[in-house]
């Protein structure tokens, strides 16, 4: 018989595999800390969520409102005391240029929370 038996090395690896498994959480919690408690706080102030939409042709909605002026104002009025949280989403043929003037914008207002909205690219996997 010329053929090598390959089942006890497997084996061997299923248990080896089982007991990092098993020790590698354990090893990540290894210096024992004992947390302070404290009473819970009530948030004092809430983010607000808002949407900045720039369609195709250049229009730009706050929320569901179209802004005719100057959005940084919009945006300092909206914001008064509180924070505020942007949402971005603009239309995949507006111009780079245009979207950083929006970005602009919302950084003049004073607002440093902000993210783009966008959907998953499905054709690439």
């Amino acid at each position: 018989m010329s053929e090598i038996n390959v089942t006890p090395l497997v084996d061997v690896m299923l248990v080896l595999l089982t007991v990092f498994i098993v020790t590698a959480p354990l090893l990540m919690n290894a210096v024992q800390v004992k947390l302070p408690k404290a009473a819970a706080t009530t948030v004092i102030s809430k983010l607000k969520n808002v949407r900045v939409s720039v369609t195709e042709d250049g229009t730009i909605y706050l929320d569901r409102t179209i802004i005719d002026g100057n959005l940084e104002l919009e945006l300092r009025q909206l914001k008064g005391g509180g924070e505020v949280s942007i949402e971005i989403l603009a239309d995949e043929k507006v111009p780079y240029g245009y979207v950083a003037r929006v970005m602009a914008q919302v950084q003049r207002a004073g607002i440093s929370k902000f993210s783009f909205v966008m959907l998953p690219d499905k054709s690439k996997k």
